[in-house]
């Protein structure tokens, strides 16, 4: 079943990423915390992080996220796992663009809310460093609907000026779109391969 939003993100009460990952670092009688991540912990209007828990994660970015949850992995979730492992990672984070879910791209709020940003920002943020490695990699896998909202590129390039912090390295797989866009997951072989992706380039094209 999908997710419509009930409300704007602006008229609901946020837990911010810290606290949600306290919580979600915690015992939880629905999944195994020592192999999930998942941020918040429950299901709700939003979702900051889902993942495995590895030393070596591919840091999969979606626009937003849908229903998918630990043990209850959505078709695109299954794809990113099984590109992640082909691709020699152990783990991989599932993060999003804009944090509020939305099964339907067309659901999401027209207009950004600041405080939900800022608070997935942390999240990202938290997700580059779980990287043992010197370099997070970092796969754009948002296909065509980045378009949906005018707010989604500024909110890349803040996702940009991170990465750069922390050295990391930006990925595509699958052949992008006439406009440049990377490929979205779904349809993905389980044998493809990661790509070097020049992000900044491709932001300034759109």
């Amino acid at each position: 079943m999908g997710h419509i939003p009930s409300a704007a993100t602006a008229d609901i009460e946020l837990l911010t990423f810290d606290k949600a990952l306290s919580s979600a670092l915690l015992p939880n009688e629905e999944y195994d915390v020592s192999k999930w991540l998942y941020v918040p912990n429950h299901y709700s209007e939003y979702r900051y992080i889902l993942g495995t828990r590895g030393t070596n994660p591919l840091i999969c970015v979606g626009i937003n996220p849908s229903t998918a949850a630990p043990g209850d992995l959505d078709n695109t979730l299954k794809s990113v796992e099984r590109v992640a492992l082909y691709n020699g990672y152990d783990s991989f984070i599932m993060f999003n663009v804009y944090a509020q879910r939305a099964t339907n791209p067309d659901d999401m709020e027209p207009e950004l809310n600041e405080k939900l940003h800022l608070e997935n920002m942390r999240a990202f943020e938290y997700a580059l460093a779980l990287s043992a490695s010197a370099a997070p990699s970092i796969w754009a896998a948002w296909g065509t609907i980045i378009e949906k909202r005018s707010y989604l590129p500024d909110c890349v390039r803040d996702m940009i000026s991170l990465g750069e912090k922390y050295g990391a390295n930006w990925y595509s797989a699958g052949k992008r779109s006439k406009a440049g866009h990377p490929h979205h997951p779904l349809y993905l072989k389980k044998d493809s391969i990661l790509e070097d992706f020049p992000v900044s380039e491709y932001l300034n094209c759109i």
